[in-house]
């Protein structure tokens, strides 16, 4: 471990070692954008670079496998769980296209790994010789980025509100009770610079969980406000985002806009049948009785929008794995919808591209088992070979929902990244 103080780095130190990071094979980065408010703390400030060893998926038991690979050798791992990974828990499939093609999962213990403290840069990994010089003279990618890049929806606005109408039918049919829509944009033969866009996203909408991932030609630039899953010792921590509402810039406007979210009842109904679902979730696991809501209709604000939050904290029973804990969360249930399992089969129906790496979660395993992973929302994903950019967004869908109002949310949470390309793209209609 090398141990270096503040006062012997460069200021700018972070941005040297991310520009050489995005040269190597795989990366990833982890920045909590200074959210220390945020309740249970936001991600660890955290750079994983080069694999000494990996695991990626099999698309059979793979959270097991994910646990003995760690228990072959208790390190640093680094990674992500797809979200088609629930097609391993419940008779479930996926058919839509998929033009990012990332592993259903993928994992790795890090060459290197630099852990940002409050007054030291820590250091895992041997160093090379020159190792110092080859990051402070990486160099500044030249802008490589088409000179329009141009922006396609897979539901237009009409197709978009009669399947939002469609889906309120089944919950008028007693199928289910609410359900996370979501739709793709996507650009072809789009060249980006993926840590400049990043940096872009990041300097328009700082999250508390933002990640930049590299694998290979294949990318995740996210920004995402939400927590999937935590474990620190004993204790399980998950924090449902459901109720979101616009920003003002004008600050007597802006508290208003914050009180009525808090105050809304149908904001309140979506958050709490995804508590509910979570708390289902984390008993699982839990030992009994240790399942609570520690905070149930949080409100807090972030750069485009105020968002409620709600924490549900559990304690892992004697005799489950973190591994197990994972599995049993897993998906999420704010990207999902109540009941789970009929929820997902309609997103399946109605939902035209595969979700892969979205809405599922990114995060990173610690040598004892910890762990902490966020919900992959607000995020562009890139395949650098095919030339392909694709971001999600959705929101949940209840008996109340209108269907214009709910396309008007998609495209706010949209807003960041569209904000971040919209040099290069025409106006989405």
């Amino acid at each position: 471990m090398t141990i270096l103080p503040w006062a012997q780095l460069p200021k700018n130190i972070e941005e040297y070692l991310l520009r050489w990071a995005a040269t190597q094979a795989t990366a990833v980065w982890l920045q909590p954008n200074g959210y220390e408010y945020y309740p249970q703390r936001p991600f660890k400030k955290l750079l994983a670079v080069g694999a000494k060893r990996w695991i990626k998926a099999k698309q059979q038991e793979d959270f097991k496998r994910l646990y003995d690979f760690h228990q072959q050798q208790q390190s640093w791992l680094f990674g992500y769980l797809g979200y088609d990974l629930k097609n391993q828990l419940e008779a479930l499939s996926s058919q839509h296209p998929d033009a990012i093609g990332l592993p259903e999962m993928y994992f790795f213990e890090p060459q290197w790994l630099f852990m940002w403290e409050e007054a030291q840069l820590q250091i895992k990994g041997d160093l090379p010789k020159g190792f110092w010089e080859e990051v402070m003279h990486t160099k500044e990618k030249e802008p490589t980025v088409t000179s329009s890049i141009q922006i396609q929806q897979r539901f237009d606005r009409q197709t978009y509100l009669q399947t939002i109408e469609a889906i309120k039918q089944h919950i008028l049919e007693g199928d289910i009770y609410e359900m996370n829509f979501c739709m793709e944009f996507f650009a072809e033969k789009a060249v980006i610079d993926p840590l400049a866009t990043f940096q872009q996203l990041n300097a328009h909408s700082p999250m508390p969980f933002s990640t930049f991932l590299k694998l290979q030609h294949q990318y995740l630039l996210g920004a995402s406000p939400e927590r999937f899953l935590k474990k620190q010792g004993k204790q399980l921590i998950s924090q449902p985002i459901k109720g979101t509402a616009k920003r003002s810039k004008q600050p007597t406007e802006d508290q208003q806009i914050r009180q009525q979210l808090y105050q809304s009842e149908k904001e309140r109904a979506e958050n709490l049948m995804i508590v509910d679902l979570v708390r289902n979730d984390l008993a699982r696991s839990a030992a009994i009785g240790s399942v609570k809501v520690a905070e149930l209709f949080g409100v807090y604000s972030f750069p485009q929008v105020h968002q409620m939050i709600s924490t549900v904290q559990a304690t892992l029973r004697d005799g489950a794995t973190w591994a197990e804990a994972l599995k049993n969360a897993f998906p999420m249930g704010s990207m999902t919808g109540a009941p789970k399992i009929k929820a997902m089969q309609l997103i399946e129906q109605y939902e035209r591209t595969k979700r892969g790496l979205y809405s599922g979660a990114v995060g990173y395993i610690t040598p004892t088992g910890d762990f902490d992973f966020n919900v992959v929302i607000r995020s562009i994903l890139y395949n650098a070979q095919a030339q392909y950019l694709s971001f999600q967004v959705g929101s949940a869908i209840t008996y109340d929902a209108l269907p214009t109002q709910e396309y008007e949310e998609c495209l706010l949470k949209a807003s960041a990244i569209i904000k971040t390309l919209e040099a290069h793209t025409n106006p989405i209609t």
